[in-house]
């Protein structure tokens, strides 16, 4: 069976006792992305940062594991207003502008902690490593 890892991201945590991501072999799941500033860890007020924010770590997260935002199979986005899109689609686009290569997504009304107006989580298949990166064999 193959070794699960513990993903961390510097800056971004949570408050309790679990990962930012798990990775089994090529599988890469995130816990709940949250809108707080990847520098600073403060929440903005407003819906439009907080989506900024969670694409960045989304970001932070696929280069973590030396993948790209092209190894993600499907995100799932929590709204505290489901029907609030327009900043989330902007992100969205902004990500992945071609429509033929977008991973799946879904969008589910929650009732999030404090002041939070979005979580995210996601799932990815992570590219096998090329040739180049693996250890010789043995002369």
């Amino acid at each position: 069976m193959t070794e699960r890892i513990s993903i961390e991201l510097p800056g971004f945590g949570h408050a309790n006792p679990i990962p930012v991501a798990s990775r089994i072999g090529p599988f890469l799941a995130s816990g709940a992305l949250t809108g707080r500033d990847p520098a600073s860890g403060v929440l903005p007020t407003g819906l439009d940062q907080q989506v900024v924010n969670v694409f960045a770590h989304v970001r932070a997260l696929v280069r973590a594991v030396d993948a790209s935002t092209d190894s993600i199979l499907k995100m799932t986005f929590h709204l505290a207003d489901p029907r609030d899109r327009e900043t989330l689609n902007r992100e969205w686009l902004a990500m992945f502008p071609d429509p033929a290569h977008r991973p799946a997504r879904q969008v589910i009304a929650a009732r999030l902690d404090g002041r939070a107006l979005v979580h995210c989580d996601l799932l990815a298949v992570l590219p096998e490593p090329s040739p180049s990166t693996s250890t010789p064999p043995a002369a």
